[in-house]
This record gives structure tokens, C-alpha cells and sequence, in this order.
């Protein structure tokens, strides 16, 4: 499994139907993968771009929650389906996670 890659949720969560993971492939022998969460964007409706980037997962959209990263088992996730890689999306992940993490906001 790849950084940025999207899996469904392993929580089988109706909220948060998929997570990506985000940390880098150096972690690969770890047992465990970080995640975000992609929540149902009609089931969040304060989606800013800057913070909460929105994605189109498997025909539905998806919000990142990236205060919300947390560690998974690998051997809990299923096969990717679907890769948020490319330059744009993976930017829009990397921005909202800076922003979580920046002291510029206090």
C-alpha cells in the first residue's frame, strides 16, 4: 500500500466510508499504517478547501479530516481503491495536514 493511497474504511463507518493513508513508504515494515479519514461530504457541510479538502471517491464526495489522522493496522486495511497521488490532490492533503500541524494559527 502506497502513500496517498484510499481504502475503504476499515471501521465499515457509513460516515467516514474511506481513509487514505498518508504516511511515507520508509514506514512500509511498520505493522501499523497512518491515515485521514474521507468522510460523506453531505454528512459534513463546513468543508473549506484550505482545511478540509473535498475528493470524488468511488462516485461519492468525500471530505479529508485532517485533524482526525490516526493509526491503523495495515492487515486491517483492504486493497486500495484508488489513488489520490497525483499533484493536486496529494497537495490539497499535504496543505490540510500543514495546517494542522503550523504554529502560524496559534
Amino acid at each position: 500500500m502506497a502513500q496517498f493511497d484510499v481504502h475503504r474504511s476499515p471501521a465499515r463507518n457509513r460516515t467516514v466510508p474511506f481513509a487514505v493513508v498518508i504516511q511515507s513508504r520508509i514506514f512500509d515494515d511498520l505493522p501499523t499504517r497512518l491515515v485521514a479519514p474521507l468522510a460523506g461530504a453531505a454528512e459534513f457541510r463546513r468543508a473549506t478547501p484550505r482545511f478540509t479538502p473535498v475528493f470524488t471517491i468511488d462516485g461519492r464526495n468525500v471530505v479529508l479530516l485532517a485533524w482526525q489522522i490516526q493509526t491503523v493496522r495495515a492487515a486491517a486495511l483492504r486493497p486500495p481503491i484508488e489513488s489520490l497521488a497525483d499533484d493536486a490532490p496529494s497537495g490539497a492533503i499535504i496543505n490540510a495536514i500543514d495546517t494542522v500541524i503550523s504554529r502560524a494559527h496559534g
